[in-house]
């Protein structure tokens, strides 16, 4: 595999670790820098280029498990911690819970999603929705969430958040904004819902890319392997680097900034594809 094949990796895999923990989707930025700039397609191939797409958010999935280790291992039993934020009130039925609707649904459509959503198209729209759901929730989320943190997370809320998360399944509107602004509108507060959205992510991400590979793997040439593991690295490295900063401003500046930003890159996107 070529240099510049690589480089596209690589750059691929710092906007999906830069982006996939704020609430503006890292699938959609991908599509998005891909079908404008990089166009992996042309010697990757269709099915090869969306999974990697899929894939390669398993790099920043492995940096939640890196930053968030302690409470991953309590989940399973494997780490035994002492005190209030780690107790046993959360658990990992809790996680089950949440991921179960967003898990049957990305099975039932799994191939419409593949072959009718990868498109900078499709990622415009789920931008813009996205936004007003975000907006939505910064306005009328509860003005003092009484989930102040993951112990005090019912089923029943984890559920609802679950449900929210099937919003996701379109490119472009956020699998961390819709739950974030989900959990916002539960009662959680925004650091909450995040590390709720973030816990979640590791067997929701780890189940879309295996489903994906199974299903193209047909598709994927060996030689293709440098151009994921590069994806993967990168991502992983960029990821560690964005999650501790992007749990900080979270707490600090909500949902509607990112909402903003949204609204903006979908209307350069529109000027550029429809305009211009």
């Amino acid at each position: 595999m070529e240099f510049i094949e690589l480089l596209k990796a690589l750059i691929l895999g710092f906007v999906e670790g830069m982006t996939e923990f704020a609430p503006v989707s890292s699938t959609g930025h991908m599509i998005i820098v891909d079908d404008l700039w990089l166009k992996t397609t042309e010697f990757l191939g269709q099915g090869s280029a969306n999974t990697f797409k899929i894939v390669v958010q398993l790099g920043s999935i492995l940096a939640v498990v890196v930053v968030m280790w302690k409470r991953m291992l309590s989940l399973v039993g494997l780490y035994k911690i002492d005190g209030q934020e780690y107790s046993k009130r959360f658990n990992l039925m809790h996680v089950i819970v949440g991921i179960i609707p967003a898990g049957v649904f990305g099975v039932l459509f799994e191939d419409f999603i593949d072959e009718h959503l990868f498109t900078t198209e499709t990622v415009i729209v789920g931008l813009v929705l996205g936004a007003f759901w975000m907006i939505i929730a910064d306005k009328f989320g509860p003005k003092r969430p009484a989930v102040t943190s993951l112990d005090k997370l019912s089923y029943g809320k984890a559920f609802k958040i679950g449900l929210i998360q099937c919003l996701s399944l379109w490119p472009g509107f956020s699998r961390s904004g819709a739950t974030i602004a989900g959990g916002v509108m539960m009662g959680l507060d925004h650091k909450t819902a995040s590390d709720f959205t973030f816990i979640m992510a590791v067997p929701i991400m780890a189940g879309a890319s295996g489903l994906s590979l199974v299903k193209n793997w047909d598709q994927i040439n060996p030689d293709h392997f440098w151009f994921y593991a590069v994806g993967f690295i990168s991502a992983f490295i960029f990821a560690l680097i964005a999650i501790k900063f992007f749990l900080k401003l979270i707490s600090r500046i909500r949902l509607v900034p990112f909402a903003i930003y949204r609204l903006v890159l979908a209307a350069v996107l529109i000027a550029v594809l429809f305009v211009m």
